[in-house]
């Protein structure tokens, strides 16, 4: 959960129990309310698809923030991107993706 609170600075809402862990689901809140619950998975980490993503209105900015907090941007090699990993999206705007510790991917993307 120090992923989730301290580099990406998510706030805690609520906590609960998750399999053997108690308090080991949180939901956090982003955009003005609860937006992303996270709790213990067997199969954490095992896709590679996108399991969130936050809009934005200034990817620059946040990218910016996340990078400097610790957090890594993943680059794909099938896809353009800039020196931060930013990287032109499909139909207009950017988009960049990062990991958690487990694996999980999630992304964040702006129109501009």
């Amino acid at each position: 959960m120090a992923f989730y609170e301290g580099k990406l600075g998510l706030q805690v809402l609520q906590t609960g129990p998750s399999a053997d862990i108690i308090g080991g689901s949180r939901v956090y809140a982003s955009g003005g309310g609860p937006a992303l619950n996270v709790y213990q998975s067997a199969t954490a980490g095992k896709t590679d698809a996108t399991l969130a993503t936050w809009y934005v209105d200034d990817i620059d900015q946040i990218v910016d923030e996340l990078a400097s907090s610790g957090v890594e941007f993943v680059r794909y090699e099938q896809f353009e991107c800039d020196a931060r990993g930013i990287s032109p999206r499909a139909g207009g705007g950017r988009i960049a993706w990062f990991r958690d510790p487990d694996g999980n991917t999630f992304a964040i993307e702006a129109d501009i």
